[in-house]
């Protein structure tokens, strides 16, 4: 294995023995470089996230890493399933797929804004990973009332996890942007929306304006949410109405 971390053929973390067959028990364990990365991402972002920071943190050298974890992707990888094991999938499905899976989209949503380096880090080559595997396992679970080929559905957790993940990275640019503004909450909003009205008044705009002059109401971004998932449920079940299963009803 080259200093750089890199194998000469492609290596499955997951696959990679924790420890040798023989010799003394490793000083770390996977779990431990996984959540001592996690420690580093969540306080300074995947910038922080370096092979050298993660060796401080865990109290190894730089080197002595590249045993445990040989590139710094497997080093994602790891991290991603470490936070993945957050989910608490314990209950079984209710039988209402569309419930169940918005209810898991909730809880993707409450992962990424507690570890906000998520969105950027995920990748479906990460789909191998214990948790990941495990998640999707129990998606499929809660997918089995729909009528759909098993390509269809896993299309659909795919398009799910995609909404969610673009919505949660506007929620976390809007958030990092409020704090970091030099002006009061709602001022700057304030300004933009008077700037906004302003070109809408000269006519230039006339269908933006008609859709926007009854005003600007505040969004209920939670209610949007459940909206923008609930439009992309309907286009696998268009046939079905909102909460209710194909399934027949108990004789």
């Amino acid at each position: 294995m080259a200093a750089s971390g890199r194998t000469a053929h492609p290596e499955v973390i997951w696959a990679r023995p924790e420890r040798a067959a023989r010799g003394p028990r490793p000083a770390h364990t996977r779990a431990e470089i996984a959540a001592a990365a996690v420690r580093v991402a969540d306080a300074e972002g995947p910038e922080g996230v370096s092979m050298r920071r993660v060796a401080a943190e865990t109290g190894c050298g730089t080197m002595s890493l590249y045993n445990y974890v040989p590139r710094k992707e497997d080093l994602y990888e790891l991290m991603v399933d470490a936070v993945s094991a957050e989910y608490d999938l314990s209950a079984a499905p209710s039988g209402d797929w569309r419930a169940d899976t918005l209810a898991l989209a909730g809880q993707t949503r409450a992962l990424m804004h507690r570890h906000p380096w998520l969105p950027r880090l995920m990748s479906p080559a990460h789909g191998f990973s214990p948790n990941a595997l495990r998640y999707l396992e129990y998606f499929l679970w809660v997918l089995e009332p729909l009528d759909a080929e098993g390509g269809t559905k896993m299309e659909l957790i795919s398009m799910v996890n995609g909404v969610v993940s673009t919505y949660v990275v506007n929620e976390l640019s809007e958030a990092e942007r409020a704090r970091t503004s030099p002006f009061p909450p709602g001022q700057e909003h304030a300004a933009r929306m008077a700037h906004l009205a302003r070109e809408l008044s000269g006519g230039a705009y006339p269908r933006l304006a008609g859709v926007l002059g009854a005003g600007f109401a505040a969004v209920d971004l939670d209610a949007q949410f459940e909206r923008a998932l609930g439009r992309l449920l309907d286009g696998f079940a268009p046939g079905e109405a909102a909460g209710v299963s194909r399934r027949p009803p108990p004789a």
